[in-house]
């Protein structure tokens, strides 16, 4: 197979896998009674919220990513030798769908279906932290990877009240936009490295 079949391959399974998360939390959200879109409003202003609402997450992954201890060492080794092989020839737009699809399907899945329904059934402080336990599972790559994406998680999960309105758009936004810097810096960090 040629790298441009393999690169077409990887971002066509990345796209298609992000997107069946949508069909996961339809089918999630028909089983608990709960609509996955019933909290996404558009609103210039939860885009807004959205936008800066990523700068801090931004800001912790370019501390994280000078950091020299072996936990976060070892989970830039895996991005870069993971993501960077795979993305090294995307064009930027190319990063910028895969983690808008990434943003919103993950998103409509934990906090449009996984957070209301725990919240639903055990209270808010147990939906955001259960839902966000869960969510930091899924990203286990390693357990420090793992923990700081429920933290982050959590961030995304308090997002949804930014303004004082629930709004799933908010947090589609700063997750969409976070992934597609983080790729760009990964991206940045593997070309650099080639060279």
């Amino acid at each position: 197979m040629s790298d441009p079949d393999k690169k077409d391959n990887f971002f066509k399974l990345a796209c298609y896998f992000e997107g069946s998360l949508i069909l996961v939390a339809v089918i999630l959200g028909w089983t608990a009674g709960i609509d996955p879109f019933a909290g996404l409003h558009f609103s210039e202003m939860a885009i807004v919220y959205g936008i800066i609402g990523t700068m801090p997450l931004v800001l912790l992954f370019l501390a994280l990513y000078q950091l020299k201890f072996d936990a976060v060492r070892q989970i830039r080794r895996i991005l870069n030798d993971t993501l960077g092989p795979n993305m090294h020839r995307y064009h930027w737009t190319d990063l910028l769908v895969l983690a808008a699809i990434a943003g919103i399907s993950e998103e409509l899945l934990f906090r449009g279906v996984i957070q209301p329904w725990m919240e639903s059934s055990w209270g808010m402080l147990a939906g955001l932290i259960g839902s966000n336990v869960i969510f930091g599972l899924v990203h286990a790559v390693t357990p420090l990877y793992a923990l700081l994406a429920g933290l982050v998680g959590i961030y995304l999960g308090l997002s949804l009240d930014y303004g004082g309105t629930r709004n799933l758009l908010t947090p589609m936004v700063i997750h969409a936009t976070y992934d597609f810097l983080a790729f760009l810096v990964i991206l940045r960090n593997y070309n650099g490295n080639r060279s």
